[in-house]
């Protein structure tokens, strides 16, 4: 398919669920997910041909996660999304938010990590360059929250409302980088509060919780700034093909509503894994608790009764 004039495509018919559906690949993110499911998947059963466990829903969750990346990327959503804004934001807050999220609950890293064979003394192989790449100071400054909340902000304002969308919705290479660009923020920004795999910063779940409410009110305001505005303020969007039988404003409210609203979405799903997280935390730490207190006959609470028994002797 043809993109040209800011991706402007004048013979698509009005849109629909169903057209919207159809089979259209970007060949970069159809190779790009082929890619990530075929090594994903020899890394599972690496794992289980030396008889070591993986579990089945972080499978699931990734499988899931790069299925929803194709979804936006390798049907007509994204035909569509180069001239209608509502379908588009659709496109943005999946590949941004949703995707990431999904993936990022599969534990990639440290599938890799496991399934990856050691080089042996003094050899580096790609194991090596995976570890020294977590330990990077590049690595650190990427996923520090100082720049990942406003990196996750600046994806939204600094594009939309500067001439900077515009120039990369001009060619089909822009409009890739700039949904890479998406896919990347969201990692980074997702991967130290969903703290699934390992990396530079592993704050507590409170903090987690609040770097993630730091973010998604500003995708809200975004929303609420589109669906309010009296004119279009994309030119990339401002004349739709006649047709689609749309008009530009309600498109770019439809746009707004939808970012308004795919703000909950990932609070909720990312809110549900760190509950649950914490509270596998919490069970693994009694459990140590257990076996430390049947390893030293539980001298601690003995030490506690004693010290009780010393507080009582001295009231007398």
């Amino acid at each position: 398919m043809d993109h040209s004039g800011h991706g402007m495509n004048m013979d698509l018919p009005p849109f629909t669920l169903e057209r919207g559906l159809e089979f259209s690949p970007d060949a970069f993110f159809l190779i790009g997910c082929l890619l990530a499911l075929v090594l994903y998947g020899y890394g599972v059963l690496r794992l289980r041909g030396r008889g070591d466990a993986w579990p089945v829903g972080r499978t699931f969750f990734f499988v899931t996660g790069v299925l929803s990346i194709a979804l936006v990327m390798c049907t007509k959503l994204n035909d569509y999304g180069m001239v209608m804004f509502s379908v588009h934001m659709v496109q943005h807050m999946v590949i941004s938010m949703l995707s990431p999220i999904l993936v990022l609950l599969g534990a990639p890293v440290t599938l890799a990590l496991r399934a990856l064979p050691v080089a042996g003394r003094g050899r580096t192989g790609p194991r090596e360059l995976l570890l020294k790449l977590l330990h990077s100071r590049y690595m650190r400054v990427i996923t520090h929250p100082v720049f990942t909340i406003p990196m996750f902000i600046a994806s939204l304002y600094a594009l939309y409302f500067t001439p900077l969308f515009d120039f990369l919705m001009g060619s089909k290479t822009g409009h890739v980088a700039m949904m890479v660009h998406f896919l990347a923020v969201g990692l980074v920004f997702f991967w130290p509060i969903m703290g699934v795999d390992p990396g530079p910063h592993r704050p507590g779940y409170v903090m987690r919780m609040l770097e993630l409410f730091a973010g998604m009110p500003f995708h809200a305001f975004f929303g609420i700034a589109l669906m309010m505005a009296t004119t279009p303020m994309v030119e990339t969007y401002q004349h739709p093909p006649a047709s689609l039988g749309i008009d530009a404003l309600s498109d770019q409210s439809a746009a707004g509503g939808i970012a308004w609203a795919f703000s909950e979405i990932p609070s909720v799903l990312v809110l549900i894994a760190l509950v649950f997280q914490w509270y596998r935390s919490e069970q693994r730490a009694a459990r140590r608790s257990d076996r430390a207190a049947d390893r030293d006959g539980d001298q601690e609470l003995q030490a506690y009764n004693a010290y009780l028994a010393s507080l009582q002797a001295r009231g007398r």
